[in-house]
């Protein structure tokens, strides 16, 4: 019977990879919890607000890296960056023009999502090469942007958005968790999701199956921007208006945060919860390191070195199953006959 309960609950986690993360979560919390009395729901409300914006463009690069073939966004954090100085600059502190702040924003992360799908798609140029290459040219863009900035007054409504409360929930958690519903449902439920985990599964047999493939993965990137850009004008709101390098941390923690949250790194297959709950370990991490007072390099190399060892782990996972794929049926027959 305990035999049969835990073949049950190993086959229940792998088709819920999000478990981990999330008990994670609420591990660390209560550890921390018992250990310092400056942890309490408060201060998990607190987590949350700040996991929410990570999330937010983690559930971006967490399309592009479904789609499968190494395929990663590095141009989300100067999207994010130079959508916070656009915002400002087009809204100049005013709810009315946040229609066209809005517009913008969006409009930018439309036309970098587009020149990346370009750059991979048609021209063949590795992803992590070709969005490193837009990161720069738009890192280029900020820097005039932050020079042409009028100020650093913020539309109340999108301040309300970033750190307003309905009741006691802030607004943008709900945010965060709306979005997160938006995709468990897109990829869990409609065609796009089964031809998205169907091309980073196999993208020859994708193409066979009738799946547009290079549709698919160009629509990734773009939803990668986009989402990158609606955080970058969120991140802008909290923190009341926009500074060079404001985007930088979340190109790591993005990618930690899908990687932590049980995405596949090959590809094929996706948690937008995890991808949540991801985004909170990670923020639960950064603060337990600043609780340490280790110093802000140390706490880069202690994420990257949390990433490389689950990165590494999922990878030792896939050469097993592959070496067990591969590894040839035993002889029957006469040929069984004649080895014995």
């Amino acid at each position: 019977m305990k035999h049969s309960a835990s073949v049950r609950f190993t086959e229940w986690s792998a088709r819920n990879r999000w478990v981990w993360a999330a008990a994670a979560v609420v591990l660390l919390w209560l550890a921390l919890s018992l250990v310092t009395s400056r942890f309490s729901l408060s201060s998990l409300s607190g987590v949350a607000v700040s996991s929410s914006f990570l999330a937010l463009c983690a559930l971006g690069q967490m399309i592009v890296v479904t789609t499968g073939r190494g395929n990663i966004d590095l141009s989300i954090a100067s999207v994010m960056t130079l959508s916070a100085y656009l915002a400002l600059i087009v809204m100049g502190g005013s709810d009315g023009r946040l229609v066209a702040g809005l517009a913008a924003t969006l409009a930018l992360g439309l036309a970098v999502g587009l020149v990346n799908a370009l750059l991979v798609v048609l021209c063949r140029i590795p992803a992590i090469i070709a969005t490193l290459a837009t990161g720069y040219i738009l890192a280029t863009a900020t820097l005039l942007a932050n020079r042409a900035i009028p100020g650093f007054k913020v539309a109340p409504a999108i301040h309300f958005i970033a750190t307003g409360r309905i009741g006691a929930m802030p607004v943008i958690v709900v945010v965060a968790l709306a979005v997160t519903v938006i995709f468990s449902l897109l990829l869990g439920y409609t065609a796009y999701g089964r031809m998205l985990s169907a091309a980073g599964q196999n993208v020859r047999a994708a193409r066979l199956a009738g799946v547009r493939a290079s549709w698919v993965t160009s629509s990734a990137f773009v939803t990668s921007s986009v989402l990158a850009a609606f955080a970058g004008l969120l991140l802008g709101g909290y923190v009341g208006g926009a500074f060079l390098e404001m985007g930088q941390p979340y190109l790591l923690q993005s990618l930690g945060a899908v990687v932590l949250g049980g995405t596949l790194i090959f590809g094929g297959a996706a948690t937008p919860l995890g991808t949540l709950f991801g985004s909170m370990l990670l923020v639960l991490v950064v603060t337990t390191m600043q609780i340490a007072g280790l110093p802000p390099g140390v706490q880069d190399v202690v994420q990257g070195l949390v990433i490389i060892t689950v990165l590494a782990m999922a990878g030792g996972g896939a050469v097993r199953r592959a070496s067990r794929g591969a590894r040839p049926a035993p002889p029957t027959g006469d040929a069984g006959r004649r080895a014995a």
